[in-house]
């Protein structure tokens, strides 16, 4: 019998099922978008071939995609909104195979041995995992990564980091202590620990955090206490700290002039990249909306800038075309003047994109197809033209979406080498997000 060939056919390049979503935004250059399938899918492929091959009284079960568990040997797949912290149990250096742990203590260190110790895992990009150990045998989450800093005898989690701090206040707050969130009524949600590495400026707003959290470790200005649940973070002093100098404060960074004129509308929305994308952010985040950003603010447009401009809008009670989340002239106004009504805490802000997929300004597949008429399509549109991919238009972009618009979309999916349904003229969020990098 000849050996049947099998061909992989139908890129999934551009595919929003939760599995491909998730490895889009940990391994957003892997080798399964080169390969132009998701690993997933070429399972359920192979296993067919292998039925088809072994006949019909020999069936082969279809096999199912591997998938990291997750609490309690659930599957889990990162939220679109919030950060992805979940974190292992309390373990030995190495993990359970480990060295036993050592009885718990303080062992000595210095501020600047802490900082040094959290810089070499940031130069590392030490990749994110809840069951992964690195080199020196801590935990790649966020609680492994403080302990490693920290220079613990074992691996803690945000239930055990506290007995080796003492709580202080934040005008307290030195470089090498740490800010921890624990939810004890659910661990794995919002649970989170970054160190601190100073405060960027003498208003005590954003400090230096290093921290572990997807895709790999990071230094970020970071809003105090956190993006979100700040109000549950609680500053900790390391017990075992010795005498040895600040631990290499960070210099304060330098804070956009927010005194500038508005630059006009074209230095905001899906595809902007500049200092202005920043400025509005950071201004947005003095006046209460800081729970829209879990990264940033910084300079390229996400919907979190979106959805927070919009809530500023909205809290000066305005709607429709004046609150559509692009600051006009009379928002930035508001905002670098200091005027106008703050964010009110707790109050529900405009709702993220229904379909955004965790693609930032995604709309979702409904809003491109015969008969859509919307902004949506416009933006396309133009970025299409902007990207050369227009050739097919004779007018527009416009609002309704139109066989022009589908063509154009077709040829710059065929651009990125996907064949078949992945360059079927419809964007997906994949299409959406290389189109606006």
């Amino acid at each position: 019998m000849e050996t049947p060939v099998f061909e992989e056919i139908e890129p999934a390049s551009d595919c929003d099922c939760p599995g491909c979503v998730h490895w889009r935004r940990v391994l957003p250059y892997a080798a399964t978008g080169r390969t132009g399938i998701h690993p997933a899918h070429r399972t359920v492929i192979v296993a067919a071939a292998a039925s088809a091959a072994l006949g019909a009284g020999h069936a082969v079960p279809a096999l199912a995609a591997p998938q990291a568990p997750g609490p309690a040997g659930l599957p889990r797949l990162p939220g679109a909104d919030e950060p992805d912290t979940p974190q292992g149990g309390k373990a030995p250096l190495h993990g359970p195979g480990g060295a036993p742990a050592k009885p718990a203590k303080t062992p000595a260190t210095t501020r600047a041995e802490i900082i040094n110790r959290a810089k070499e895992w940031v130069a590392a990009k030490v990749p994110y995992s809840m069951y992964r150990y690195w080199t020196d045998g801590y935990r790649q989450d966020c609680s492994g990564f403080v302990s490693m800093a920290w220079g613990l005898p074992g691996n803690e989690w945000t239930g055990s980091l506290d007995q080796y701090g003492v709580r202080i206040t934040k005008e307290e707050l030195q470089p090498g202590d740490m800010l921890l969130f624990h939810n004890p009524a659910d661990p794995q949600k919002g649970s989170h620990v970054v160190i601190f590495g100073g405060w960027t400026d003498h208003t005590h707003t954003y400090y230096i955090a290093y921290e572990q959290t997807p895709p790999h470790a990071r230094r970020q200005s970071t809003p105090y206490a956190y993006w979100s649940d700040s109000d549950r973070y609680v500053p900790y002093r390391y017990k075992g700290l010795v005498s040895g100098g600040t631990g290499g404060a960070e210099p304060a960074e330098p804070v956009p002039e927010t005194k500038a004129p508005f630059p006009g509308r074209a230095y905001f929305g899906p595809g902007a990249n500049n200092k202005y994308v920043t400025e509005l952010g950071r201004m947005l985040v003095a006046r209460g909306a800081a729970r829209f950003y879990t990264t940033g603010p910084g300079p390229r447009w996400t919907d979190a800038d979106r959805r927070a401009t919009q809530a500023f809008q909205q809290a000066q009670g305005w709607r429709g075309a004046e609150a559509d989340g692009l600051p006009g002239p009379h928002t930035w106004e508001l905002l670098v003047s200091g005027k106008g009504k703050d964010i009110v805490p707790g109050a529900a802000g405009p709702p993220a994109p229904p379909s955004s997929h965790g693609v930032p300004g995604y709309p979702g597949r409904a809003m491109f197809r015969p008969g859509a008429n919307n902004a949506y399509v416009t933006r396309l549109g133009q970025q299409l033209v902007k990207k050369g991919f227009g050739k097919y238009y004779t007018t527009g972009p416009g609002p309704r979406w139109s066989e022009a618009d589908r063509r154009n979309v077709e040829a710059f999916q065929r651009a990125q080498g996907w064949r078949g349904g992945a360059a079927d003229g419809y964007p997906g969020p994949e299409t959406w997000r290389r189109l606006f990098l």
